[in-house]
């Protein structure tokens, strides 16, 4: 047997070492190949106990972010994870044991699941059932509109519990079914892909009931879609992000705040409840976004910022030309609105933005928010109808001092923010002005 073999195990644990020894409190044990055979193995000792025999969900969390870097970044993966090769060695670490059995996970196989990932906690099970083509599961001749009645039906449930909390058994229980209706096939590599993962979900639910390891995964796996670099990945985002031109507001909204919480969560435990919140969230937002891993996000930032500018310009001048129209006898009814649909719906991702980057997040639906900007017409403008909805000045000033704490290159990205504005603002105004001149 290969697993049997300890010149390839030993060969395997190096590589492991390599890639995930630097990892924080993660400790790979050296392997000493000049003195290894096929039927002799030498390595470092390690002292420790088995993280099943203790309640240590921090090192059940260290675990899971490894998983994250094996399966989605690098693609070797510990495909043996039972709790006797998982220790809590004696200064606290999380050692692991045992590479007799390891897994390759293609690059093809990271984005596929990374995809459903995201199509799966937004809902869309059309691109779902593509996504289990593309890993495998179902044959490319399967009918895919039956497939996405089929994956509704099955998920919908789950994952009105939000991504924190479904479990394994959430997704798994009326799934039997469907897979034999639509021949679901379950290929070998994720057979060790999820056994790697339900290893460490059921270590800590024998002490915390309440643990999900794919709400402890999907931060990971939302600040990877926000950073990586790869031309497939940023595909995958804007698909995510805009749907026929429509930038979804709320979906940023939620790949911000689950990628923050995969950077916060031991920030905030060490403060005091009324210090954290806001700022930390604030300087965490600006830390990636300004940095060139954020360079991607920023530019969509920018850009949707730009156009709910333009749209609050517009705004103002229709008010401005509306108030000196109403002094004019019968002039008000020829004063009609520039205001266009999409200028209202950029209103709305103006405002939203705001309270993003100042800290909150708005939860009322862009469709209300909408109407509520389109049937102000009798009632208060929409531009002051935005500007009364975005935080007061009291709450946005303390956050703003968290500028001088920023890396000095993310302070020097920040100053030329303003004339990466202005010029996006010029350009849509020309192009506006070409638009009514000459069409």
């Amino acid at each position: 047997m290969q697993e049997m073999d300890y010149v390839n195990e030993a060969k395997n644990g190096i590589k492991f070492r390599e890639l995930y020894g630097d990892i924080k409190d993660v400790v790979v044990p050296e392997m000493y190949q000049e003195y290894t055979t096929r039927k002799v193995i030498v390595m470092e000792w390690i002292e420790g106990q088995k993280l099943v025999e203790v309640k240590d969900l921090y090192l059940v969390e260290v675990g899971v972010y490894c998983s994250f870097r094996q399966l989605l970044e690098c693609g070797f993966y510990h495909a043996d994870p039972h709790p006797g090769n998982l220790l809590r060695t004696d200064d606290g670490k999380l050692a692991y044991l045992d590479f007799g059995m390891m897994g390759e996970f293609r690059k093809e196989l990271q984005l596929g699941f990374i995809e459903a990932c995201l199509h799966l906690v937004n809902r869309d099970y059309d691109a779902l059932s593509e996504d289990f083509v593309t890993l495998g599961f179902l044959p490319p001749t399967a009918d895919r509109e039956a497939v996405t009645n089929a994956l509704t039906g099955v998920f919908k449930d789950a994952i009105a519990k939000g991504i924190r909390n479904i479990s394994f058994g959430d997704l798994s229980g009326n799934l039997g079914f469907t897979m034999y209706k639509f021949k679901f096939q379950i290929p070998s590599y994720f057979s060790l892909v999820i056994r790697s993962l339900a290893v460490l979900e059921g270590i800590a639910i024998s002490f915390d009931p309440n643990y999900k390891v794919l709400g402890s995964t999907y931060p990971w796996i939302a600040r990877k879609v926000l950073t990586d670099s790869s031309p497939e990945l940023k595909s995958t985002l804007i698909s995510v992000l805009y749907k026929d031109g429509v930038f979804r507001i709320d979906r940023l909204e939620s790949l911000l705040s689950e990628s923050l919480r995969a950077e916060t969560k031991k920030a905030l435990a060490k403060q005091p409840v009324e210090a954290a919140g806001s700022k930390v969230v604030v300087k965490q937002l600006l830390s990636f976004t300004l940095t060139e891993k954020g360079s991607f996000i920023r530019e969509i930032l920018l850009q949707e910022v730009a156009k709910g500018l333009d749209a609050l310009g517009l705004s103002t001048m229709d008010s401005v030309a509306s108030g000196a129209a109403a002094r004019i006898p019968f002039a008000a009814s020829l004063s009609p609105s520039s205001m266009t649909e999409e200028d209202r719906m950029n209103l709305i991702v103006l405002r939203r933005l705001f309270l993003l980057l100042s800290g909150g997040v708005k939860k009322a639906s862009t469709n209300t928010e909408v109407t509520a900007i389109t049937s102000s017409t009798n009632g208060m403008a929409p531009t002051s109808l935005v500007l009364y909805q975005l935080p007061p000045v009291q709450e946005i000033m303390p956050i703003l001092s968290v500028i001088t704490e920023l890396p000095q290159e993310s302070q020097q990205q920040l100053l030329s923010v303003p004339v990466d504005l202005f010029g996006r603002l010029l350009s849509r105004a020309t192009a506006r002005t070409i638009r009514r001149v000459f069409l």
